[in-house]
C-alpha cells in the first residue's frame, strides 16, 4: 500500500480533501435571497473563507418563478427555505450547519476560537440570534401573524431578544462580539441588526449591539456581501 493511500485510509480529514478534489462540483452554488439574513450569514462566511461561489437567486416570494416553493427547489432544500449550499458534491441546508461545515473543512481563517470558553461564548451568541430571535420575525412567521399585527410582533420579539443579547455582549465583547477576533457570532449579529432596522425597532437601549454593528459594517467583507449588492436585489433597494 503506497503512502498516499495509507494516509487517506487513516485520516478522515485527508479523505475529505481527496473526495472534495475529486468532486465534479468545482464551484459551490449558493441558493440565496437578497434580503434573507440567513443567506447573508453564509455569504459572509464564504467570503471570509475566500471560497469562490456562484449565487442562484431564490426568492421567498411566490410572485417570481424562481421561488422556494417550487417542486424543483423542494429537492434542494426540504424545508423550502434559504440558504442552501451545494459544495463538495453535497447539498447542505441551514446557515449555522453550513458555517460549521465550512469551519470543519476549511479551518482557516477560523470562525471559531480554539479556547473552549471563547468558542462556547461564540456559539451561545449564535444560538441566541439564530434560534431565539431571528426565527420569530422571519417572513413565513409574519405571514401567519398577519399584516396588521406583524410589525408589532416583530418589534416585540426583537426587543425581548436584544435585551438578553445586550447583557451577554456586555460581558464578552472586545472590538467584536467575543474579544478582538472576527467570529461566527459577528457574522450572525450584523444581519440581525439589519432585520431590527427593517422592522423599525428602537435600538437605543442596546449601545453594545449598535457599537459592534457599526464596527463590523466598516469591514469590506460585510460591505461586499450586503443585501443591496446582490444580483436579485430590486433596483429601488440597491442603494440602501
Amino acid at each position: 500500500m503506497n503512502a498516499t493511500r495509507k494516509a487517506l485510509l487513516l485520516s478522515p480529514f485527508l479523505r475529505h480533501i481527496f473526495n472534495r478534489n475529486m468532486s465534479t462540483n468545482t464551484q459551490p452554488i449558493l441558493y440565496s435571497y437578497w434580503s434573507s439574513s440567513c443567506s447573508w450569514r453564509v455569504r459572509i462566511a464564504l467570503n471570509i473563507k475566500n471560497i469562490k461561489y456562484e449565487i442562484q437567486p431564490t426568492s421567498l416570494l411566490k410572485t417570481v418563478s424562481n421561488h422556494v416553493y417550487t417542486p424543483e427547489y423542494l429537492e434542494v432544500n426540504p424545508m423550502q427555505k434559504v440558504p442552501a449550499l451545494k459544495i463538495d458534491g453535497h447539498t447542505l441546508c441551514d446557515s449555522v450547519a453550513i458555517m460549521n461545515y465550512l469551519e470543519q473543512t476549511r479551518p482557516q481563517p477560523a470562525l471559531l476560537p480554539q479556547d473552549p470558553l471563547s468558542r462556547t461564548k461564540v456559539l451561545e451568541i449564535v444560538e441566541l440570534i439564530c434560534s431565539g430571535i431571528q426565527p420569530l420575525q422571519n417572513v413565513a412567521v409574519l405571514e401567519v401573524i398577519g399584516k396588521d399585527k406583524s410589525l408589532e410582533w416583530a418589534q416585540h420579539w426583537i426587543a425581548r431578544g436584544f435585551c438578553g443579547l445586550e447583557r451577554v455582549l456586555n460581558q464578552s465583547a472586545g472590538k467584536y462580539c467575543v474579544g478582538n477576533e472576527l467570529t461566527m457570532a459577528d457574522i450572525c449579529l450584523v444581519p440581525q441588526v439589519r432585520n431590527a432596522r427593517r422592522y423599525k425597532a428602537d435600538l437605543s437601549p442596546y449601545p453594545t449591539i449598535v457599537r459592534l454593528d457599526q464596527e463590523l459594517q466598516e469591514l469590506e467583507v460585510f460591505k461586499s456581501t450586503h443585501p443591496s449588492k446582490q444580483p436579485d436585489c430590486p433596483p429601488e433597494f440597491a442603494k440602501q
